[in-house]
């Protein structure tokens, strides 16, 4: 399947969205520079005629996006929201599931990808579509699992938190709190000494077995 071929624009529109499952793929290994290196490889191990490896269904978003978003003032192209709910209905159809479905719920997935491996990249997001609404049947699915569910919740919103609200909004982890407000760093401690308490505040320097001061 020649990255020609499968490059194809889609009524007239830009294809934005390349789908791969079900022993089928838009792309290959080939389209790094479209698809990313992560996204051109699962199209190769779920589409080549001779691997066809069980890699579960999904959809990558081309990195032409990106581009279209910082060349047309932090927008997105028109097409794009039409194709991605395109490409879940056929994850949807493959998992036998329903993203958002209170009854039979689809999780999700979002992960970050580039032409090459680089430091800094976007961490991944896990359990999206699980909502209080999804939540009563996943416990149901899971036989009453009630803490799997919750623990899988918890996941979802720290991940969020940390990339979606911190990261995108250009706060660094480290001394940073949520909210802008610098943790307060580290500060000298009393040496030695059985008067010593524990510290409330531990860092490198300090691992907790003396009592904070100002220097």
């Amino acid at each position: 399947m020649g990255s020609k071929k499968v490059a194809a624009k889609v009524k007239g529109n830009k294809k934005y969205v390349y789908s791969f499952g079900g022993g089928k793929a838009d792309g290959n290994e080939s389209m790094k520079n479209l698809l990313g290196g992560k996204g051109a490889n699962l199209a190769e191990m779920a589409g080549h005629k001779d691997l066809k490896l069980p890699v579960p269904p999904g959809f990558t978003i081309t990195t032409d996006v990106c581009t279209y978003y910082y060349g047309n003032k932090r927008t997105y192209p028109a097409a794009l929201k039409e194709q991605v709910n395109k490409a879940l209905i056929q994850v949807e159809k493959l998992m036998g599931r329903k993203f958002g479905d209170p009854v039979n719920p689809l999780l999700v997935s979002v992960r970050s990808g580039a032409r090459k491996s680089m430091p800094g990249m976007m961490e991944t997001v896990l359990n999206v579509g699980l909502t209080e609404k999804t939540i009563p049947g996943l416990i149901k699915q899971s036989g009453g699992n009630t803490r799997f569910v919750y623990d899988a919740y918890r996941r979802l919103i720290t991940m969020y938190s940390d990339v979606v609200m911190e990261k995108a909004a250009g706060t660094a982890r480290g001394p940073w709190r949520p909210g802008g407000r610098r943790r307060p760093r580290g500060r000298a401690c009393t040496s030695g000494g059985g008067g010593a308490r524990r510290c409330r505040r531990p860092t490198r320097r300090c691992p907790g077995r003396m009592r904070h001061r100002r220097p």
